[in-house]
């Protein structure tokens, strides 16, 4: 039974792993994609110093 209690962690983690990553993936795109990448370009420009709507992109 030790085999069981050294493998469990591991396992659980690649479990726990694999959620995160089905869940990014998941909502990657979508009906808010738009609306996401403005709010990035805007925080993007502020920090540059650079007015919002004045991108090169």
């Amino acid at each position: 039974m030790d085999y069981v209690s050294a493998l469990l962690p591991p396992v659980v983690m690649a479990v726990f792993f694999i959620g995160v990553i089905r869940v990014i993936v998941k909502t990657q795109g979508g009906a808010n994609k738009t609306k996401e990448d403005a709010a990035v370009d805007a925080a993007l420009a502020r920090a540059d110093g650079v007015p919002a709507g004045k991108t090169d992109a």
